[in-house]
């Protein structure tokens, strides 16, 4: 899609489709939809008047011009009441009206700014979400029909503007969404993906490509790199897998006079989880291909950073591996020991995600020597119990660092509720016969206690745990999210990386 900033008469542009704006109980249109609503002999006027457009957010009026002002239709946008306007407001108004117009088979389309520019909603932020909303609210993933995947796709869309001023930022706000937008349709694109195609040696190709066309450091550890470390936590669970694991390494080098600031984002990266010995239910274990979704992201928001080049140092790390059962896998009872030192009861093979976390921070911290990190995983179904698919859940160790990032979503429209990390939750995790068991002995919160088990790799380095089981993915199409993979949390990983800038 081609997103340009144009500067001409509203009521002359030609185009098949132009998207207007409201706010709900509005008694005054702003000059675009004036402008167009003088062309069109009071047309939307009328329409408010009778009580057909009420401005509520997300509803779409669609008015046929025939030929009185440039445009062939006006899509009329509501935006909500005005104290709830914000960017997420247009990336989801965007998202929804991309979806109608393309319904209606427009290919081209124009849109004025919406709602009123602010301190909190400069123009470089409102084009930046309008572009995400677009490309986002538009994404489909067609790899494997037969039809032409490109029949029905819209195009190109120009953002109008009567003001010189503002076409600068407008432009900038653009780019960036096009990044971002970007690596967060590659993480998409990665989860989508069937587990037959997207092995862990996949998508450590995928991650050379990032590297090979970004310029970044990689360093793909294979099965024998990972012996020599003493990575048992991650091997155990690779063990069952006729699939080779590989522990993914991406360094971007924007901030080389300060190498100790590191920021480490580290990804669970499992290709297909059936469970292993401890198997799952047949009963949707196709969304299974989806339990790399944490590592997907990661590589989604290092190929933003490394395209935006912030003055910043981020390392991604992807311990990458199907969890399957064979001859070979790991059982319920066998004890492991990770990189660290630390020893593990295996209780249930299914817990396996936070064993490839556990040598993978270890190796974020001793290795490429991060001085702060997140982890990122599809980790627990009590996460989507007690949170739904609205909210990711987040745990950690220093709560300045945790301010920082859930600060760094207020733009991105992804939605994080921080949970508690209480001492006696690890009460669970002891063992008879190890340091750790990979599961809590009485069932109860399971998300915290799976953090309290990854707490116990991280040392003292400040550390975030995002468990993006309920939001990883969308069950319908709304706003700029589309039914499938969402590409959570790539916008506020890249966010933080940029709050980072020396």
């Amino acid at each position: 899609m081609r997103i340009n900033v144009i500067q001409e008469d509203i009521t002359k542009v030609k185009t098949p489709a132009l998207v207007i704006s409201l706010f709900q109980g509005t008694e005054s249109l702003d000059d675009a939809a004036s402008a167009i609503d003088s062309g069109l002999d009071g047309t939307i006027k009328q329409l408010i008047n009778d009580g057909e457009i009420k401005g509520k957010e997300g509803e779409l009026t669609l008015i046929h011009t025939f030929n009185k002002v440039g445009a062939e239709r006006i899509l009329v946008l509501g935006l909500g009441k005005e104290e709830n306007f914000s960017a997420n407001v247009i990336r989801n108004g965007m998202g929804d009206a991309c979806r109608f117009l393309r319904t209606k088979g427009v290919e081209s389309m124009a849109t004025t700014l919406h709602g009123s520019i602010s301190q909190e909603l400069d123009p470089q932020t409102m084009s930046q979400a309008m572009t995400e909303g677009a490309m986002l609210g538009l994404y489909r993933f067609q790899e494997y029909f037969d039809e032409d995947s490109n029949s029905g796709l819209i195009t190109e869309m120009s953002i109008l503007s009567n003001r010189s001023d503002l076409t600068e930022p407008l432009q900038e706000g653009v780019k960036i969404g096009e990044i971002i937008s970007r690596g967060t349709m590659l993480s998409r694109d990665l989860s989508s993906e069937p587990a037959n195609i997207m092995t862990p040696s996949r998508m450590a190709e995928v991650a050379q490509q990032i590297s090979d066309t970004n310029g970044l450091e990689i360093n793909i550890l294979e099965r024998s790199d990972m012996e020599k470390l003493g990575m048992g936590a991650l091997l155990g669970v690779a063990k069952g897998s006729y699939q080779p694991p590989k522990l993914i390494v991406l360094k971007y080098n924007g901030d080389p006079n300060n190498p100790s600031k590191n920021l480490g984002i580290i990804g669970k990266g499992i290709t297909f989880d059936s469970g292993g010995i401890s198997i799952k239910g047949a009963s949707g274990m196709e969304r299974m291909k989806g339990d790399m979704s944490g590592g997907a992201s990661v590589l989604g928001a290092m190929q933003a950073i490394a395209e935006l080049r912030p003055k910043v140092n981020v390392t991604g790390i992807v311990p990458a591996t199907e969890n399957m059962p064979g001859g070979q896998a790991q059982r319920p009872g066998d004890i492991v020991r990770a990189m660290n030192g630390k020893t593990i009861e295996i209780i249930n093979t299914d817990a396996e995600g936070r064993l490839v976390l556990a040598d993978a921070l270890v190796y974020a911290r001793e290795k490429m020597q991060v001085d702060k990190m997140v982890d990122i995983a599809t980790l627990t179904g009590a996460i989507k119990v007690a949170l739904g698919s609205l909210c990711t859940g987040v745990m950690g160790n220093d709560q300045e660092f945790i301010d920082l990032f859930i600060n760094s979503s207020t733009t991105t429209g992804e939605q994080f509720w921080q949970l508690p990390m209480h001492d006696k939750y690890a009460d669970g995790l002891k063992s008879t016969f190890a340091n750790l068991r990979n599961t809590g002995s009485n069932g109860e919160a399971g998300s915290i206690t799976a953090a309290k088990f990854i707490e116990a790799f991280v040392g003292d380095t400040p550390w975030i745990h995002l468990d993006i089981a309920g939001t990883a993915r969308s069950e319908s199409n709304v706003g700029y999210l589309v039914k499938g993979y969402t590409g959570v949390p790539v916008r506020t990983l890249v966010n933080l990386a940029i709050s980072r800038e020396s």
